[in-house]
């Protein structure tokens, strides 16, 4: 097992990693619209979820791997209104590969932020 830690994406605010590759897959741990230097980025859901994506496309680098070997993603969203917008820019991510989804609206988040995205991907 390797941990998965890049300063181009926030570092954990717990006692977890920012992912784990395991033989040839890598786990992230959720990620939400933190700057890598810790700072909630200004903005609605269209803002936070670019963050989340900029976060998620530096923990999978450093992981070996991108977007086009995701496999599986996790979508957690505060608001369900505004799984449209999420939708949209999620297509924009993964423009021709589909990977496998699941998507939960939940009570509440860390740091109150909006969503929380997570990824299951291959290591490349």
């Amino acid at each position: 097992m390797r941990t998965i830690s890049t300063g181009s994406a926030p570092a954990a605010i717990g006692p977890y990693s920012q992912g784990v590759v395991v033989n040839n897959m890598f786990y992230s741990s959720g990620q939400i619209a933190l700057t890598p230097e810790g700072k909630l980025v200004d903005g609605g859901i269209v803002e936070q979820t670019h963050q989340v994506f900029r976060n998620l496309q530096s923990v999978l680098e450093a992981a070996g791997a991108s977007f086009e070997t995701v496999v599986k993603t996790t979508v957690f969203i505060k608001n369900m209104d505004d799984f449209a917008s999420i939708n949209e820019i999620y297509g924009q991510y993964f423009p021709n590969h589909k990977p496998a989804r699941s998507c939960v609206e939940v009570a509440r988040l860390p740091k109150d932020v909006l969503l929380e995205i997570e990824v299951i991907a291959l290591v490349k």
